[in-house]
């Protein structure tokens, strides 16, 4: 593990990753805080938020990573990072001019370019690491988000309480730039990177789909994404009613929810990148589906606060396994020159199903009870799970890596 650390382009992603999460979770609480302000808690305004970062995971993700394929890695990253840390200082600008509402402009931009710079940063990863040390950097890189997931909102608001809008913009663009900075870092780019392609942007899009659609294995998690995306949704917004009418207590121990969620992620996180190279990552996304479909019932079913907190901390636990199983599973059965693209078309099929489920959850509510909302997610983790089990059958396409 320490020979992994001092790698030099290990060093380099998982710094820039630091940054970024610092300038992603000061935007986050900043706009967010900055927007209840402006408009008193206007309901339509804050979901507008969520929106905003949002809609570009799902409109530019395929074209993101259709492009990430196309480009340099290293260059693409770089300038993404250069290009969110303009357009913050340009919304800088608008914002001392008097133009507040410009401010959801650094959510988007930053949201964009993150779909062309992430495919990138799978890429790099794939191209010049050994096959048994991509596992555990994926595994650092998910602990560090679970981190964030735990200290980002304090620091998001610290920042903003403490110094307002305009220093945290200042903090965001600061941070994207450091980002850039970390990566300059990186080896050169593969030369055979930069050979320019005779087919059109069009082209590779279908070519895309066709290289999904022809393998088994990446149709097969692309299902298992929709169900989990589905099955997510309709529970995440819900978890305040949870503690208010399953548990009885006051809406304000919501946050003692998340903090032992959070922790369990941490706990987790760590935990997996110890063993990430002994289990192989279809056992570790089947292990984590089956674990959290089981957490959402019981949570779903519970009234007992100390029940209800510890099945939290287990999903928290579970939930690395799942993310790191996922993105361990489509970076080893895709090529080099079609990790962008299946990126790009994989996650937005859970970042959709998530979506479409959070939008009617509230309405599902109002017609079911939530007992039954929690159980219908747990039925769909199963689903997801019922996807995923013909890939242990499967010897003839075993994962693989490619380093050419």
């Amino acid at each position: 593990m320490l020979d992994l650390i001092r790698n030099r382009l290990v060093q380099a992603i998982l710094g820039s990753v630091l940054f970024l999460q610092i300038g992603i979770w000061v935007r986050n609480f900043a706009v967010l805080l900055f927007v209840m302000e402006q408009t008193n808690g206007d309901a339509f305004a804050i979901s507008m938020i969520s929106v905003a970062e949002y809609a570009p995971m799902l409109i530019f993700s395929f074209i993101g990573g259709t492009f990430a394929d196309r480009w340099r890695p290293k260059r693409t990253m770089i300038w993404c990072d250069v290009l969110s840390a303009v357009s913050v200082f340009a919304v800088l600008l608008t914002l001392v001019l008097g133009t507040w509402k410009a401010v959801f402009f650094t959510t988007i931009i930053s949201a964009i370019l993150s779909q062309f710079s992430m495919p990138s940063g799978m890429k790099l990863i794939k191209e010049n690491l050994p096959a048994e040390q991509i596992q555990p950097v994926m595994s650092i890189y998910q602990t560090i988000f679970t981190i964030f997931m735990i200290l980002g909102p304090i620091l998001g608001t610290f920042v903003y309480q403490k110094f307002g809008i305009i220093i945290s913009i200042g903090v965001m663009g600061l941070a994207f730039l450091l980002s850039a900075g970390t990566l300059t870092l990186l080896p050169p780019d593969r030369v055979k990177v930069v050979e320019k392609t005779c087919t059109t942007l069009r082209q590779e899009m279908l070519e895309g789909i066709r290289y999904v659609m022809g393998k088994k294995i990446l149709t097969l998690l692309g299902l298992c994404f929709l169900a989990a995306g589905l099955g997510g949704g309709l529970v995440q917004p819900l978890g305040i009613f949870l503690v208010t009418e399953r548990l009885g207590l006051p809406k304000e121990s919501l946050q003692w929810l998340l903090t032992f969620n959070g922790i369990g992620m941490l706990i987790g996180g760590i935990v997996v990148m110890i063993f990430a190279k002994a289990i192989a990552p279809q056992k570790l996304l089947a292990f984590g589906m089956f674990i959290a479909a089981i957490c959402i019932v019981i949570s779903g079913l519970s009234t007992i606060p100390w029940l209800t907190y510890l099945i939290n901390l287990f999903m928290g636990l579970v939930l690395p396994c799942i993310m790191i199983g996922i993105n361990m599973m489509m970076m080893q059965n895709s090529e080099n020159q079609f990790i962008g693209r299946v990126n790009g078309i994989l996650m937005p099929l859970y970042t959709g199903a998530m979506v479409l489920s959070m939008s009617v959850a509230g309405l599902l509510k109002e017609t079911f009870s939530l007992v039954a909302m929690y159980e219908a997610a747990g039925v769909l983790y199963i689903i997801g799970l019922l996807f995923l089990l013909p890939l242990f059958k499967m010897k003839g396409d075993k994962p693989h890596f490619e380093h050419g």
